[in-house]
Order: structure tokens, then C-alpha cells, then sequence
């Protein structure tokens, strides 16, 4: 279980990351349900970015896998099947540990691959986490 002190070390470990790449973003870390344990937006950070990661980190947690990797298509279908809710937007990755979901990390703000590099970051934080994406 991701406990709300694990949520926090995931979070710094992803605003750590994104102030060394002067990146500032928002983060959202969110249960094995896809509720939110912690977040953030950065100095800087888009506002409407805060939307967008706490989305990706649902998606993550919801599809058990890394966000952005759908088939051209099916990410359309995705956000209209779940009004919104779910994308398929780069920067957001499940916390896996021992082949268990724990919970997830999402980043926004920053282009797609700046995201996913600061979720990256996050997820690292935890101990025995899946980091091969």
C-alpha cells in the first residue's frame, strides 16, 4: 500500500528531478484507486497543468500501465469513453512493486517527454519499483 509518507517521498523525489531540469511542473501522486495521496504545482508550473497531471496519474493507476502509449485512435476513444477523465498523454506511470500496483505518479507541464522523465523520478523514489518504461 502506497501510505501518504510514500505519496510525499515520490512527489519530492519528481520536484527534485524537475528543478534540476528547470522544468517547474505539477505533480500528483495517487492510491492503487486512482485517489489522490499528494500534490503539487510548482513555482511557474501551467495552471491548467494541474488538471492534466492529476489525470494522468488516474489513467496510470486505472490502466496499470504508463500513460502515452496507445495506438493513434484509441486515445480519442479513451478521453470520450471516460468523459475526460483518462488520457493518453506522456508523463504518467504506474508505481509497481513486486508485480503490485501500489499507485501512480502523473506530470504536467513540461513537453511529453519532460513529463514522463520527472515521473520517472518519482517512481525511482520508492524502493524495489518497476523503472524500465
Amino acid at each position: 500500500m502506497l501510505t501518504h509518507e510514500g505519496a510525499l517521498h515520490v512527489l519530492q523525489a519528481a520536484v527534485d528531478r524537475a528543478a534540476a531540469m528547470g522544468t517547474p511542473q505539477c505533480v500528483a501522486v495517487v492510491d492503487d484507486s486512482g485517489s489522490l495521496l499528494a500534490f503539487v504545482r510548482m513555482d511557474g508550473a501551467k495552471v491548467l497543468s494541474i488538471q492534466t497531471a492529476q489525470r494522468k496519474a488516474l489513467t496510470a493507476a486505472d490502466r496499470r500501465s504508463a500513460t502515452g502509449g496507445l495506438e493513434p485512435g484509441h486515445d480519442l476513444k479513451l478521453a470520450l469513453v471516460t468523459e475526460g477523465r483518462l488520457t493518453n498523454l506522456k508523463g504518467g506511470l504506474p508505481i509497481i512493486v513486486g508485480g503490485q500496483v501500489l499507485g501512480a505518479v502523473g506530470v504536467s507541464s513540461g513537453s511529453g517527454e519532460e513529463d514522463l522523465e520527472v515521473a520517472k523520478a518519482g517512481v525511482a523514489a520508492i524502493p524495489g519499483a518497476k523503472t524500465d518504461w
